[in-house]
């Protein structure tokens, strides 16, 4: 019988098996504390696919090597192996100067027992990761009984090699730093648990006013005859005040320190929202005041590090580190390492093989670089930053450090690259990548552009003959096309293809956030009862339509938002808007009018950039930019993030997918090319729509597309005034998809590149435009009165 794997390469494998796995750990360990971090700042597939591989093979990495260090620890009995394998041992002679690879295990049972703690220490892991996704939090009793079997196995170990070990001092040192590090991870993933994490919030039980007493009081004045009353006393600030007009309360920039400070204030106080707690009319009125009177860019500063914030407390040790326990234990790991070292240096090393003193070595050294990055980026955190007082004397030096290396790390714009879209995003959000906190970037997806994917290329005349080779292999290759796809299908990769191929990532603009701020601050100025915020957030684009400007935006309101699902009013306003932008007709003279009142206006006010001004009205050519940017943004998250949408999609995937179908069919019958993106909308809108689709088609298929032909022609009704309407209504519905998002969502997101829609959120928080806080007065005070 053939044997499948040959005798030799066993005997490698026997021979270097521990040696090769723990290497690997050391490496695994490495690549996660460098580049873990950056899973935060970029949406990329092979990035996320190296950290999460990564991520799981150090786990197995580890235990396995812990697995095969204590099997060979095991006193083999019966007759030795008697392979002829001379070759294997001439490259392990040449390593350690024996030929006997069959007794290696028992002369180096001492090196073996001190590689165990360092597995321990892999087991850990670094302080950048210890959780991969929310629900790895949820499984901290797992880890708590790994831990709890992996230190038996290591003791186990341990004791199997005394009396007689020579490296027991170091081995002790190292399991002690290889426990506090398993230790820090159990409790980190325990405390970032949502169940745990909620509990951490809970404030002291409040059973209000002593009511027993109170009446026992008075009934005892009133049975004496005495005159008493309860006069009640309302709780001082009970209710919102009307906030100052934000264009003349803007007060003086925030300093960058100011910013991480102001960051981790409200991190504190908003972090409930991952977990759906309540918040105190006090906490949204202080919260409200101070955003309104800050610019656009600074709380977009404050609301990045709030983010960060949330995800280092879920995904890493940072809430474990950031204590006095967890100094004083990361001081004594840190201690226990270079005491190790120190030893195992010093010590006489007679008998161990040389490539297992190389290995040792390669572990400590490891162990202490990993511990040094750990430290720095321990005093380096905005963790530490923020806790720190620095107004306290001998902290000048550390706060002109921090001061410096904040500036450093401080969100940056810059000039756009980008033809299409420079009106808009003259300056797009370009910090320096190793210090993004997010991706900084809004994904898009066009459904027009989309469907049109089936059809051919145009072909062209005068092609070099490369060209033409490349044309023709193109053309074989869209032939097959069809059948890859149902391929892509079948294996359940087509969501991943689609989003590779026909997902765009656009940079940031400035004009889009400044955008959105100014829409949300006329809100929350609004905003002083728990009625008129409630209508705020449950508005999805009718809130911004005037009720009394004629009969289209009335037209407009009832048929296209009011009357239909979030999910149909999403994709009717998304084809709409494609239909608008590619079809110019009648904007030229209107971006021209307006462009020459914004200068007029900005001439009349010069230093309307200094302060912020709500009554600022964008340009139309800016609307209509930040009107696709937010439409194809929109439609991204509704198809290729359906956990974000999930609350409030409905049956929008199958909605898209019939109205992909009637559109490439309808592309089909007119021979249209991939690139006629603007022949097919102009061809769209042709179509006669004096009678609705749903009388004609009935309702089984939930195509939109010549529904969204029909709204295209309402907006278009409004000439100028339509890329107003629109973007305010894409501002509105991004909102209500953000409000009505699952919270737990928004944080898992945070871990994946980060999402607009989760700034949002967080901005309408920090408005007072959500239903999570109780706006109403608290408790009022009863005071017993008697009169003498």
């Amino acid at each position: 019988m053939v044997n499948p794997i040959p005798d030799h390469l066993k005997k490698i494998w026997d021979a270097w098996n521990v040696r090769g796995i723990i290497l690997v750990s050391l490496s695994l360990q490495t690549i996660l504390i460098l580049f873990a971090p950056f899973r935060k700042c970029t949406p990329k597939k092979l990035m996320i696919l190296l950290i999460w591989s990564s991520y799981l093979l150090a786990d197995w990495a580890a235990s396995f090597a812990i697995g095969h260090i204590a099997n060979s620890q095991i006193p083999k009995s019966g007759p030795k192996d008697k392979i002829d394998c001379s070759f294997v041992e001439n490259i392990v002679s040449h390593f350690s100067g024996k030929g006997d690879v069959s007794s290696s295990s028992d002369e180096n049972a001492d090196i073996l027992a001190f590689w165990a703690p360092f597995l321990l220490v892999h087991l850990g892991g670094p302080d950048t990761i210890t959780a991969f996704a929310l629900e790895d939090n949820e499984l901290w009793l797992r880890h708590l009984f790994s831990l709890l079997v992996q230190l038996l196995v290591t003791v186990y170990v341990f004791l199997l090699t005394l009396p007689k070990n020579k490296v027991w001092i170091p081995t002790i040192f190292m399991f002690l730093a290889g426990t506090i590090k398993y230790c820090e991870r159990t409790r980190a993933l325990f405390l970032a648990s949502l169940d745990k994490f909620r509990e951490s919030m809970l404030k002291a039980p409040d059973p209000g006013p002593n009511y027993a007493k109170l009446m026992e009081e008075y009934t005892s004045k009133k049975d004496a005859g005495l005159p008493t009353w309860i006069e009640m006393t309302p709780e001082p600030e009970g209710k919102g005040s009307k906030p100052e007009d934000p264009r003349h309360s803007h007060e003086k920039d925030l300093e960058e320190l100011e910013v991480v400070k102001h960051a981790y204030k409200y991190f504190k106080t908003f972090k409930g929202l991952i977990v759906e707690l309540i918040f105190s009319f006090r906490e949204r009125n202080e919260s409200r005041e101070f955003f309104q009177k800050r610019t656009a860019e600074e709380a977009l500063k404050i609301i990045d590090l709030e983010l960060n914030f949330i995800y280092e407390a879920l995904f890493t040790k940072v809430v474990v580190v950031h204590s006095l326990m967890g100094y004083i234990f990361r001081f004594i790991s840190i201690f226990s390492v270079v005491m190790a070292s120190g030893f195992f240096f010093s010590m006489n090393k007679d008998g161990f093989k040389k490539f297992d003193v190389i290995v040792s070595y390669t572990l400590l050294a490891g162990a202490m670089c990993l511990d040094l990055i750990a430290l720095f980026m321990l005093i380096s955190s905005n963790w530490t930053i923020a806790a720190t007082d620095f107004n306290k004397p001998l902290r000048t030096l550390f706060k002109w450090s921090a001061v410096k290396y904040l500036d450093l790390k401080k969100i940056r714009w810059s000039k756009s690259n980008s033809k299409s879209m420079d009106k808009v995003n003259g300056e797009v959000l370009a910090t320096y990548k190793l210090f993004r906190r997010w991706s900084e970037s809004v994904s898009c997806f066009k459904l027009i552009s989309y469907c049109l994917r089936l059809r051919p290329y145009e072909s062209k005349k005068g092609l070099s003959l490369k060209q033409k080779a490349l044309h023709y292999l193109r053309s074989i290759f869209e032939c097959f096309w069809p059948f890859i796809e149902k391929i892509i299908d079948f294996l359940g990769a087509k969501e991943f293809v689609t989003q590779l191929m026909y997902v765009e990532s656009v940079q940031f603009p400035k004009k889009l956030w400044d955008f959105i701020f100014d829409e949300l601050v006329k809100k929350s100025t609004n905003a002083n009862d728990a009625e008129t915020t409630k209508m705020i957030c449950s508005a999805r684009g009718a809130y911004v339509i005037p009720e009394s400007q004629g009969e289209v935006y009335q037209k407009i309101r009832e048929d296209y938002i009011n009357n239909v699902t979030f999910d149909e009013s999403l994709l009717l306003w998304h084809v709409a808007t494609e239909l608008c932008y590619n079809t110019k007709e009648n904007d030229e003279e209107a971006n021209e009018s307006d462009d020459e009142e914004a200068n007029e206006s900005k001439a009349d006010n010069p230093t309307q950039e200094e302060c912020h001004d709500v009554s600022q009205i964008p340009s139309s050519e800016d609307c209509r930019h930040v009107s696709q940017i937010l439409s194809d943004y929109m439609i991204y998250l509704l198809v290729m993030q359906p956990t974000v949408m999930s609350a409030v999609a409905g049956i929008g995937q199958i909605r898209f997918r019939d109205t992909c179908a009637e559109a490439e069919n309808f592309f089909y019958r007119r021979d249209l090319k991939r690139k006629d993106v603007e022949r097919g909308c102009i061809d769209i809108l042709a179509v006669d729509t004096t009678v609705k689709p749903v009388h004609v088609k009935g309702d089984r298929s939930k195509s939109v597309l010549f529904d969204a032909c029909m709204l295209a022609k309402e907006l278009r009704q409004l000439k100028e005034d339509k890329w107003i309407i629109m973007s305010k209504v894409w501002v509105e519905m991004l909102s209500y998809a953000a409000t009505h998002c699952r919270p737990a969502t928004h944080a898992q997101q945070v871990s994946k590149g980060g999402q607009l829609i989760s700034f949002v959120w967080l901005l309408m928080a920090h408005f007072g435009l959500v239903d999570r806080f109780q706006i109403n007065e608290g408790h009022a005070r009863a005071k017993l009165i008697v009169d003498k």
